[in-house]
């Protein structure tokens, strides 16, 4: 039975590597996208926990701006010739999405630090952004 499963293996260990990179790329794209455009039409339920934290800028300016960031880091990140410029505003935003953390720590989890609430696992999730998009970085010199 090993015999057939390791070709198998192999096979698909390769069409991974083959396409891990892309794939990788543009669900990160279409997320950035899917959650950004939902900020300025005012339907994301995001946006509270947005104006919570950030409470020094105005929400209704505020949240749009960081909308339509999100979805230039989408559409960047969909376009190589555009991968850098959209990992660059990923990595000025992701600190700012880590701010709940410290700032609203009652809404963010029910036991500090290790008992995360729905918003917690929301934004914890983002380490997992963060790394997608050090990988993805690692492709801007191959050849498309």
């Amino acid at each position: 039975m090993w015999a057939v499963m390791v070709p198998l293996d192999k096979r698909i260990a390769a069409w991974m590597r083959r396409h891990g990179h892309l794939l990788l790329r543009v669900s990160l794209g279409v997320t950035f996208i899917w959650f950004g455009i939902l900020k300025p039409f005012g339907i994301s339920p995001a946006a509270d926990l947005v104006a919570k934290t950030v409470y020094w800028f105005p929400p209704e300016v505020f949240v749009p701006i960081l909308g339509w960031w999100e979805v230039a880091i989408g559409v960047g990140l969909l376009f190589r010739p555009l991968i850098r410029v959209a990992l660059g505003l990923l990595f000025l935003q992701m600190p700012g999405t880590m701010l709940p953390l410290v700032l609203l720590p009652a809404v963010c989890f029910t036991q500090v630090p290790y008992a995360p609430t729905l918003e917690g696992q929301y934004i914890i999730k983002n380490l997992v952004l963060i790394s997608a998009a050090i990988v993805v970085g690692g492709t801007v010199r191959e050849k498309a």
